[in-house]
């Protein structure tokens, strides 16, 4: 009888361990189901970049998946906090509002100039570690393929388009400075007043009229990045 009733126990853990797989098999697929379905529903199908945040239900729902939406928000979150909003604090600080600021605010032109590599190295670390999470998932090979078209969306396009921005400011900020200089240089053949520019000598008008014409060219480039960056957050 003690035979018999250890096999019976033996049999009959292994059919409970047996239940138990199955049910946590189960869970996982409607987790990864779940998990699919708003990612769908939420990211891709809705227009423009949207990052929404997860509730409580949805977290619980998505189980350890959670996290593998977490390197999406932390992405976001981060270039906010780094990039996004610094930039509006650097573009404020190489405003011009005149031909006079080209001269007269060259160390406020520096500083932004500054600022944008600052910016530029903070999006970069960002993205990398982002894009070493994303590498560092494991998912089954249906949620890959919506992971992945939302990962693009949220993450690679924002960080590719963000980036077209800062070689036109770059410019921008250089162009200004070097006019700034040929000013100064030759403050003697130039009187600045407010928007107004007088210039004795022709050659030296020729001159600043080249550069002026530069930088305006470089202004469109940036206008063009930035609504591109618009239409991209827009969905338009």
């Amino acid at each position: 009888m003690k035979r018999t009733l250890v096999r019976f126990n033996t049999l009959w853990m292994c059919l409970a361990f047996s239940v138990l797989l199955a049910a946590c098999g189960n869970k996982e697929a409607e987790q990864r189901t779940a998990f699919i379905g708003f990612l769908q529903t939420r990211v891709l199908d809705k227009p423009g970049l949207r990052v929404p945040t997860l509730t409580p239900d949805e977290k619980a729902s998505f189980g350890d998946y959670a996290q593998h939406y977490a390197v999406i928000a932390d992405f976001n979150e981060g270039m906010n906090k780094s990039v996004s909003q610094p930039m509006t604090q650097v573009m404020a600080k190489g405003a011009l509002r005149s031909i006079a600021d080209l001269s007269s605010r060259r160390d406020d032109l520096k500083a932004a100039k500054d600022g944008l590599r600052g910016l530029r190295t903070a999006l970069d670390q960002e993205l990398a570690k982002a894009d070493a999470a994303h590498a560092g998932l494991k998912q089954a090979d249906d949620l890959k393929q919506v992971y992945g078209k939302a990962y693009d969306k949220t993450v690679s396009a924002p960080a590719a388009t963000f980036k077209e921005v800062f070689p036109a400011l770059d410019s921008v900020f250089d162009g200004a400075l070097a006019i700034g200089d040929y000013i100064e240089r030759n403050k003697s053949k130039i009187q600045v007043s407010g928007a107004s520019v007088t210039v004795t000598d022709p050659a030296v008008q020729a001159e600043l009229n080249k550069m002026l014409q530069d930088l305006n060219g470089h202004s469109k480039a940036i206008n063009a990045a930035q609504s591109k960056m618009q239409a991209m957050v827009r969905g338009s």
